[in-house]
């Protein structure tokens, strides 16, 4: 049918140009954001473009879901100002005669936004974590530029090494000042290496000194030593810690039926729930009046869009805290979501033909 034809031709490529301006801008500001931590030392230079992948996979279902919100409303916003509603209506076409259309054109869209939260949403925000993790649970020596005198991260420990290659952990000349508020140490050794056992990594240091001064007493100690041991890194000896829910599989999560979990489910099956009813949102706050000069639909619908989905956060904080249950919570939420779009559609095919109250006659009483 024609009519169907067209819908979703164009559609599709008002959906393709909003996909990519979304993604342009998403992906600068993450850009911007992802370079900031590694100047802040929180991520390795060398991850940026690898974090940015992971963080654009997660973040990709939501903006699916606003592409095709945007696509819906700006493509019938634009039958409506060129009249062409005016002539599908008296053809005896209504508006909601373009829910099957719309479904046509954005099922596939539907079937990937539902596959990237249920399975790349969880992949990606662990690898992400493990990113992150790997590189905070390095230890302070591998951290070290040669000939330049660095901070630990709790800023108990000052390091000066020369490394022997970049490439390894190894390193010569090691220079090592901790001070704990009760004890200052200076070690320096000719030479030292990383050895990584089951119980964390340790920096062993070969000939060389260790002069203790207690700062209570004032008591020093100089003590020389051929190998010194001495623990790199304190993350390194503890067990990694159950993986937050947004990192888990939705399966894990179903099997482990926490208030965090089902929170987490909430979430996720939200955020599906919601990118349909955005469907019938659209179709609805697409109308707009040929007559005026200024058109607000399609600002209104973006508010619309960023109240549901803070409304979808919202529910989630409210399963965590045990206040909704997760059937509840996709029932309330959704379920006066999808009530709210079917009565928008109603109202915009019927609504116009009711009146309140009564047309008042004019003219003499005969």
């Amino acid at each position: 049918m024609l009519f169907d034809t067209t819908l979703r031709k164009e559609l599709s490529r008002s959906f393709g140009a909003t996909l990519v301006v979304i993604l342009t801008i998403v992906l600068t500001i993450m850009l911007i954001r992802t370079i900031g931590q590694a100047a802040g030392g929180v991520i390795a230079p060398q991850d940026v473009v690898l974090l940015l992948g992971y963080t654009s996979l997660v973040h990709l279902p939501t903006m699916l879901a606003l592409s095709l919100f945007v696509a819906i409303v700006v493509t019938l916003g634009r039958i409506y100002r060129d009249s062409e509603m005016a002539i599908w209506n008296a053809s005896g076409i209504s508006l909601s005669r373009f829910v099957k259309p719309v479904l046509r054109t954005c099922w596939p869209v539907l079937v990937v936004v539902g596959a990237l939260v249920l399975f790349v949403w969880p992949w990606g925000n662990r690898n992400s974590t493990e990113l992150r993790e790997r590189y905070q649970q390095r230890s302070d020596l591998s951290r070290v530029t040669p000939g330049v005198f660095q901070t630990s991260r709790d800023g108990s420990r000052v390091f000066f090494v020369e490394r022997e290659n970049q490439n390894t952990p190894n390193a010569r000349n090691v220079f090592v000042l901790t001070n704990d508020g009760k004890k200052e140490a200076v070690i320096s050794a000719r030479s030292g290496r990383l050895e990584t056992h089951e119980d964390g990594r340790w920096l062993v240091l070969e000939s060389g000194q260790r002069h203790e001064t207690d700062l209570v007493t004032g008591n020093r100690t100089l003590s020389r030593f051929e190998i010194y041991r001495v623990l790199a890194d304190e993350r390194s000896v503890q067990r990694a810690e159950e993986q937050p829910p947004k990192a888990m599989r939705t399966v894990d999560l179903m099997n482990a039926p926490t208030l965090k979990n089902q929170a987490e489910l909430g979430w996720r099956f939200g955020l599906l729930l919601g990118a349909g009813n955005l469907l019938l949102l659209g179709i609805g706050l697409s109308a707009a009046n040929p007559r005026r000069a200024s058109n607000w639909n399609l600002l209104f619908a973006l508010l619309g869009f960023i109240v549901y989905y803070n409304l979808i956060n919202v529910s989630q904080a409210w399963i965590a805290a045990g206040r909704l249950s997760l059937g509840g919570s996709l029932l309330t939420l959704h379920g006066t979501m999808f009530a709210v779009g079917v009565a928008l559609l109603w109202w915009r095919d019927h609504g116009t033909t009711l009146r309140l109250f009564s047309p008042r006659r004019t003219g003499a009483a005969a």
